[in-house]
């Protein structure tokens, strides 16, 4: 019910999480527009989740790290002017390794796609989650946008821009309070990679020592979701017995 019939966008949902994200709301009657940078993933996606559900998800370009097609979508979709209920901002581009290793437009570009874009992209798209009187933003972060947390081969580009996303959030529900919009941030650990389009492996048990699945997210986000308006989720920090930590 936190998403039955409500419009949705997922940013990287072209696999992973992202695809995890658009199956489940898909399957729970949510009219989902899936966007990322591989449309083959996402032609794929779509046409898994029209024969589960009868219905074809919208498709959607979208690479954060180009500003002006950033910009232009989110422009596109305002002129279309369809209510928005939720933006999931999944997108995100890892990066890895020592800084020396890396050069100047690889650093730039992930700050820029992780960062700058999906601050973009959102603000973009703030008229449209406002005109659905009841808009939700979920910022999925990362536990490396938290104070000394191992960096476990993540960059320190990617580290910096996790942290800026987490700020973004922050600034973001503090500047949008008393307006129709809430904002929240998830901030999961390293995740095992399951899909729901494999019924075995999403329903399975795990064992205590496992790490986060697709579907612990996928569930946290809808418990935010489902919180009546009086109540935001403004931060949820998931962790595992395994100890592991770092990226979606």
């Amino acid at each position: 019910m936190a998403v039955q019939g409500k419009r949705i966008i997922i940013t990287g949902a072209g696999r992973g999480l992202g695809a995890a994200f658009a199956v489940v709301f898909a399957d729970a009657g949510a009219e989902v527009v899936v966007a990322g940078r591989n449309m083959e993933n996402l032609t794929s996606l779509a046409e898994s989740i029209r024969l589960r559900t009868g219905k074809r998800p919208e498709t959607l370009h979208l690479d954060l790290a180009d500003i002006s097609q950033v910009t232009l979508t989110a422009k596109k979709m305002r002129d279309e002017g369809i209510p928005l209920h939720v933006l999931i901002n999944n997108a995100a581009q890892w990066h890895a390794g020592p800084m020396e290793s890396h050069d100047a437009y690889s650093i730039a570009n992930t700050i820029t796609g992780n960062v700058t874009g999906t601050l973009l992209f959102t603000r973009g798209l703030l008229p449209l989650l406002e005109k659905s009187g009841a808009g939700d933003i979920l910022n999925i972060v990362s536990t490396s946008g938290m104070h000394n947390v191992p960096l476990l081969g993540a960059s320190v580009a990617y580290i910096a821009s996790k942290h800026g996303q987490a700020g973004l959030t922050d600034a973001l529900r503090q500047e949008l309070r008393g307006r129709p919009v809430r904002i929240s941030g998830i901030y999961p650990p390293n995740i095992k990679d399951i899909s729901p389009l494999d019924e075995a492996a999403w329903n399975a048990i795990q064992p205590e020592t496992s790490w986060l699945t697709n579907r612990d997210i996928v569930e946290s986000a809808l418990f935010a979701l489902s919180r009546p308006r009086h109540v935001t989720v403004a931060s949820l920090m998931l962790e595992s017995d395994s100890g592991n930590f770092h990226t979606h």
